[in-house]
């Protein structure tokens, strides 16, 4: 277990773009009132013969193809199995992501749901046809037809992956044991100075989830759509917070150094950074608290001007095959898609860890979606804040 991605939440300054969508009437981008108003693109019926190449947009440890790590290359097996030479090249945001695929010269991406719905509204990802895809039939229902990588149950890619943001404590200097996002909010303060917290606005859901529970007139339902009183609120706690904050983190190996130095003793994490704090001797545990949590699903999707079509859908087809996203998700630290991968992990216990297959605990868990001014919730009363103020009001809780 691998992690690679150590600027996910960097793509929060791709919010910026979405507010031009957001108050646009122009084809392919949103409406005035900041519903997703996707052009009419057609997802293809068939492929034809594979065009020998295919381009790739990706987070570090997607595309291996064993020039990092000897073991670890699905790249090269694939190329021989289809004729279809990859070509990838890294991001480290969603903000770079969105900006390479408006260039057409990419045929796929694997975007995080920060990014998803931008490229849906502006018309830069095609609608997919998953019938093209034979192992999305595998993939977990959970992970299917989801508000970050469909419209109207129209499917625009197919789900990588997924992974819960927990949190992470010191076992010998927090306790008791935690079991509430309290331990970095209203409690914060025991533990002043030595809080750390996901550097990125989208930091702003994990607020809102709490105050979900503990706040019940303020009426939040979906934690990525909130009107004016309920971010607000959302901003509030995060100023308060602030104080006790000793370090904001994005890069997964200063989270693990911090709690290995006790700098940091309770924050936010994902499970394979308290794996490897665990490893390298810090005693920590991570649990998923009693409110829920946020976390990502990436989802691999074509470009609507993608010149290498049939490529780009083989590539799509075998990253989510049972051994390839096995070893995918293996090498990154995440859950895979498949359901039929869990057989394919060379650590027998991966998908236990990772919670591969327990829906139950999924449902907890609000993966990252785009806040747009149409409220996800499904109100249509009111309008929600878009990401581009969530941004604004980071920069603000910062100082």
């Amino acid at each position: 277990m691998r992690p690679h991605r150590s600027l996910l939440a960097a793509a929060a300054v791709s919010g910026l773009l979405l507010l031009t969508a957001c108050g646009s009437s122009e084809p392919g981008g949103a409406t005035r009132s900041g519903g997703l108003n996707p052009p009419d693109l057609k997802a293809p019926t068939s492929l034809g013969a594979p065009e020998g190449q295919v381009d790739l947009i990706a987070w570090p440890g997607y595309v291996e193809d064993g020039s990092n790590n000897p073991e670890a290359d699905w790249v090269t097996p694939f190329e021989k199995r289809t004729g279809c030479q990859v070509n990838s090249r890294t991001a480290a945001t969603s903000d770079e992501m969105v900006a390479l695929m408006k260039t057409g010269a990419y045929d796929a991406v694997s975007a995080s749901g920060d990014a998803s719905l931008r490229l849906i509204a502006s018309g830069d990802a095609a609608p997919v046809n998953t019938s093209l895809v034979p192992n999305y039939a595998d993939v977990f229902a959970g992970l299917k037809n989801k508000e970050w990588n469909s419209v109207e149950d129209v499917p625009y890619g197919i789900p990588h992956g997924r992974g819960a943001n927990l949190l992470m404590y010191d076992t010998e200097k927090v306790k008791p044991a935690p079991d509430s996002w309290s331990a970095v909010f209203d409690r914060a303060s025991a533990h002043s100075g030595k809080v750390t917290a996901y550097d990125s606005p989208i930091y702003l859901a994990d607020a809102a989830l709490y105050l979900k529970s503990t706040r019940p007139e303020l009426g939040i339902e979906n934690p990525y759509a909130l009107d004016r009183k309920q971010f607000d609120a959302s901003v509030a706690l995060l100023k308060e917070q602030n104080k006790h904050i000793g370090e904001y983190w994005s890069d997964y190996l200063k989270e693990v150094s911090a709690f290995k130095s006790g700098d940091s003793v309770v924050g936010t994490s994902w499970q394979v950074i308290a794996n490897l704090t665990r490893a390298e001797g810090a005693k920590v545990e991570a649990v998923l608290p009693k409110e829920g949590s946020t976390g990502w699903s990436d989802t691999w999707m074509v470009s609507a001007k993608a010149k290498h079509p049939t490529c780009a859908y083989k590539w799509l087809d075998w990253i989510v095959s049972p051994k390839a996203n096995a070893q995918v998700a293996e090498y990154f630290g995440e859950a895979p898609a498949n359901a039929k991968s869990c057989a394919e992990t060379a650590d027998r216990n991966h998908c236990t860890v990772f919670h591969a297959s327990d829906e139950s605990y999924w449902k907890q868990v609000h993966f990252w979606t785009t806040p747009i001014e149409q409220c996800l919730d499904g109100r249509t009363d009111t309008r929600c804040v878009p990401y581009a103020e969530w941004v604004r009001a980071w920069t603000e809780i910062k100082g």
